[in-house]
């Protein structure tokens, strides 16, 4: 899923194909073992550490987790399962990964049971320069053993066919702390196999090229997310993380390199971004306790 700017939007609209209420409230369940040889391929794909059997979840390793497929006649085009059961009907646009919001109440843990509980906050549509975007919100809790770890709103955007925006017009700041990361065609492979993500953008260049007018293949919005906090997470230790909110500017493309940087605002927060060729991609604010 790729990001998209949430400054591209005007003025709200009403939907004419689909009532969007319709949806609002509609709950899917999903359990998972939370397997530690998953989480060791899940490392591998970030080029990180894996974590121990019975130790914390890396900060976003959830999104690896708790996800139900669909068979292979239940996939659009793009790769994606197709709308219309839990996730709206979306007419044949392009689906975009915008941001979202998280509060970190207790850490997953590897190896322990959990359940992830889905439900459609809202769904709306607004006009934006590129033409009509469906906007979902997905209200996301996670737990184990009976209690609440993660409490998550994820924004998804469909957008009618269009030109991507892909030129960043806001200057990276120079950061407190800085990793780089280059997008190889088997990163973006290994991500979206451990998280079961067929959205052609990431692996199909064909496909992104010609279908969709992405210049390359594009970085998961996800990923640049987990690799935002990594980057954190590893200049600051000591550091609990409390909450954390994202948004997307533009698409990052491979394989050039990107940069993952932040600075501290106090003595409990920092901000966050992530950078390709000088100008920003993603944003995001980060929570901490020291």
């Amino acid at each position: 899923m790729q990001a998209m700017t949430l400054s591209d939007v005007k003025e709200e609209t009403p939907m004419t194909t689909m009532n969007p209420s319709s949806w609002v409230g509609r709950t899917e369940e999903c359990t998972d073992s939370v397997d530690l040889g998953h989480i060791e391929k899940v490392a591998l794909s970030l080029n990180s550490a894996a974590p121990a059997l019975g130790s914390e979840l890396p900060l976003l390793w959830h999104w690896t987790l708790f996800i139900k497929g669909v068979p292979y006649d239940q996939i659009g085009d793009d790769g994606h399962p197709q709308r219309g059961g839990f996730l709206p009907t979306a007419d044949n646009r392009n689906r975009m990964w915008a941001g979202g919001r998280l509060e970190f109440v207790q850490p997953l843990r590897v190896g322990t049971p959990g359940k992830r509980v889905s439900t459609i906050a809202a769904v709306n549509e607004k006009d934006g320069r590129t033409g009509k975007l469906l906007f979902v919100t997905v209200k996301h809790e996670y737990s184990q053993e009976g209690a609440l770890c993660i409490s998550e709103e994820q924004d998804i955007v469909y957008r009618e066919p269009s030109p991507p925006k892909l030129e960043g017009s806001i200057a990276a700041l120079k950061g407190e702390w800085s990793e780089t990361t280059v997008p190889s065609t088997v990163m973006l492979f290994r991500y979206s196999a451990v998280t079961f993500n067929g959205h052609r953008i990431h692996y199909d260049e064909p496909y992104v090229t010609k279908a969709e007018g992405y210049p390359g293949l594009v970085v998961h919005g996800p990923m640049i997310a987990t690799l935002m906090c990594r980057a954190f997470v590893n200049a600051n230790p000591g550091k609990k993380v409390t909450s954390f909110s994202y948004r997307g500017l533009r698409p990052l493309i491979a394989p050039r390199p990107f940069q993952t940087s932040g600075v501290l605002l106090g003595a409990d927060s920092a901000q966050l971004w992530a950078e390709q060729d000088g100008t920003l991609a993603h944003q995001a604010e980060l929570r901490f306790t020291p």
